[in-house]
């Protein structure tokens, strides 16, 4: 099969855009992905999206991105997987690519958080848990956390500030992330003197919800241009798994079994070991999902993923960085555009243009996005070809 590369990569800035559409937005990714491609033009559109019929009063994304963005007349649909909507829709696109229906695909994940405030938000987000028996009894998603949390560290007897480090490395790496929300480094002081949220959860232990773009142009490298200038980089592995809805369905709340077959199988695809991965960017929506993502992946075993953040294992010079831009933390959480901003994060990565973030001769990356706690997780391998 011919290698799926990304040949253009955009995103806007992520932060509380309250004088920007939801078009516009996506329009500015786009731009930006077209303009890096060198005006490869697409034939199909897939719109990463969770909550904008909620928070936008607007469905049908694909139609009206596409005729935006003066595509019409191309295949446009929008893909709605929760928080991992934009690694959907990156799934998606590369299915489209690899199974040569499609040459050239535009995938453009976009939200907007702040068309609405307080608790219509929380209300929105709600939707990704189970109506019937979770959302109903007002239980949130960052209250959902807390319990897992809480548990995990009954369990593993972990200290008060066991997750700090999370926040630390994210912050340390946002600071050199001109698109981060927050840009700059805390200290563990900070980390103690802040607000709780929900016991446990304290305010740097969750990513703010954020608005924002970003855009990718997938295409086969024999379609490329021979005298093609940029870095390459290939979609080398690409899976999705899905579990149940509802966490007290689940046989152990404290292991994301998502996350084990979507990147198992992935990494399966091309023969790659976990020795191998250059750096991993793990969806922390909250520091327990960093912790149980490190441990279904298997860089930790169960119980001490959060032990990796303690001994800086996941910082940039450690074992398996992770979150090397900010992650969702310091660069925030744009909802459904999630999964597409980790995939412009890693390329930026492996053409080596990460800046002071970047890690010397990184060759793979590994990205995962999870919609709600793990009841869809999609991850992508991505290697750079020389």
């Amino acid at each position: 099969m011919t290698d799926v590369v990304i040949a253009g990569i955009g995103q806007t800035p992520v932060g509380e855009h309250w004088e920007i559409s939801l078009r516009d937005l996506a329009l500015d990714a786009i731009q930006a992905a077209h303009k890096d491609s060198g005006g490869i033009k697409p034939q199909a559109l897939f719109v990463g999206n969770m909550l904008a019929p909620n928070l936008s009063n607007q469905a049908h994304l694909g139609a009206l991105i596409a005729d935006y963005a003066g595509l019409t007349g191309i295949e446009a649909v929008t893909v709605e997987a929760a928080g991992a909507s934009g690694g959907a829709a990156l799934r998606q696109g590369y299915l489209a690519i690899a199974s040569g229906m499609v040459d050239v695909a535009l995938v453009v994940g976009v939200e907007k958080f702040t068309d609405k405030i307080g608790a219509e938000v929380d209300e929105a987000i709600a939707t990704a848990s189970d109506s019937d028996f979770e959302a109903v009894q007002g239980l949130t998603a960052t209250a959902q956390a807390a319990l897992l949390m809480k548990r995990y560290m009954h369990e593993n007897n972990v200290p008060n500030d066991g997750f700090a480090n999370f926040a630390l490395t994210a912050h340390a790496n946002g600071v050199a992330n001109k698109n981060a929300m927050f840009q700059k480094a805390i200290k563990l002081e900070t980390y103690h003197k802040a607000e709780m949220v929900s016991d446990p959860i304290n305010m740097f232990d969750v990513a703010p919800n954020a608005d924002g773009a970003a855009a990718l142009v997938l295409t086969r490298r024999d379609l490329l241009p021979s005298d093609w200038k940029s870095p390459l980089v290939k979609i080398a592995g690409s899976a999705a798994s899905s579990d149940t809805l509802a966490l007290h369905d689940r046989k152990d709340m404290l292991y994301f079994d998502t996350c084990q077959l979507s990147a198992g199988r992935a990494m399966k695809q091309v023969g790659l070991t976990l020795d191998k991965i250059d750096f991993f960017e793990y969806h922390d929506a909250f520091s327990i999902y960093a912790a149980l993502s490190l441990e279904a992946v298997g860089f930790a075993i169960k119980g001490k993923g959060w032990k990796l953040a303690v001994d800086n294992e996941i910082s940039l010079k450690g074992k398996i960085p992770c979150a090397t831009m900010g992650g969702m933390k310091a660069r925030g959480f744009p909802g459904g555009a999630a999964g597409v901003y980790q995939a412009v994060e890693a390329v930026n990565q492996l053409r080596g243009q990460a800046g002071a973030n970047q890690i010397a001769g990184a060759t793979y990356g590994l990205i995962q996005s999870l919609g709600g706690p793990a009841s869809t997780a999609v991850s992508h391998v991505l290697q750079r070809l020389d």
